[in-house]
């Protein structure tokens, strides 16, 4: 499932294809159509993403909201030769967003939407309730990171599952989770409310950066400069998520820290990854 930082950039991609620009809305696999007819013809204003979820406003405070979910694609081609025009919707496009304002108002663009597990058309007030189930997210200035730390210092889950619940912390997904837990070397079965403020505060200063770096790159990377491969003399990662990583998807290969080979189990129904020597199990120092 696209993490975060994708919908951000998605939402860049799309307000400088869209921005002030009158489009042409439509549904070629007919699943959207009723809702498409509605804002055909009208102007884009922005979009704009909170955690997974992704928002096309248009005039009238009318949003499309979209959540790629597991399998889902946003294809943004902002600039179409005019001489070829826009190609005939390949597959099961559920919505079609295209310029309709000819050479004078920018390039011609268009955008496929495919395989979202959401795709509708909803108001200003509905957007705000997607909002308040959400927790904040890392990427967004306006983010408070408090409302995640009254939840997690109060909760018996562990911190791996608190991470990854979006009514939490909104946008972080497997990648992020495993990787920001290493490098703060705390496991991942780590009961939430066993953390120290100051940890709480690492954890979330260490997202706000990897995940905006993320935006920009349009990939995945969270090591440090000694740890990239170019410094270590190793060959880089293949995988097809791409990114060099520490634990992620690295199971029994050996820590790029400290050799140990990288573990892994389950968390409820996702696959955690952690090193055990440099995310030792939390020992609690209470007496009973």
């Amino acid at each position: 499932m696209p993490e975060g930082h994708t919908l951000h950039r998605l939402a860049g991609e799309l307000t400088r294809a869209f921005g002030g620009r009158r489009v042409a809305v439509s549904s070629p696999q007919g699943r959207f159509a009723d809702a498409a007819a509605l804002l055909d013809g009208h102007d884009v204003e922005d979009a704009q993403a909170w955690g997974k979820h992704l928002f096309v406003e248009f005039a009238g405070e009318r949003f499309i909201h979209i959540h790629l979910g597991l399998i889902g694609s946003l294809d943004v081609h902002p600039d179409v030769d005019l001489a070829v025009g826009l190609p005939l919707p390949v597959g099961q496009v559920r919505l079609r967003l295209a310029t309709t304002d000819g050479p004078g108002g920018g390039p011609l663009a268009y955008a496929d939407l495919r395989g979202a597990i959401i795709c509708a058309l909803v108001t200003a007030e509905q957007r705000a309730a997607t909002l308040a189930r959400s927790g904040p997210d890392p990427i967004r200035p306006d983010a408070d990171p408090d409302r995640a730390w009254q939840r997690i210092r109060r909760s018996h889950r562990t911190i791996g599952a608190l991470l990854m619940d979006q009514g939490v912390l909104a946008g972080v997904g497997n990648v992020y989770r495993a990787e920001v837990l290493f490098r703060n070397r705390l496991h991942p079965l780590r009961p939430g409310n066993t953390l120290r403020v100051g940890q709480w505060q690492a954890l979330w200063s260490d997202l706000t950066v990897l995940m905006a770096e993320g935006v920009v790159s349009g990939r995945i990377d969270t090591v440090r400069p000694e740890h990239t491969p170019e410094a270590m003399g190793r060959p880089p990662r293949r995988d097809d998520h791409g990114g060099e990583v520490y634990v992620y998807r690295r199971t029994g290969q050996p820590c790029l820290v400290c050799g140990r080979r990288v573990s892994t189990a389950v968390l409820e129904g996702r696959n955690l990854f952690w090193c055990s020597r440099c995310q030792p199990v939390f020992r609690s120092r209470a007496v009973g």
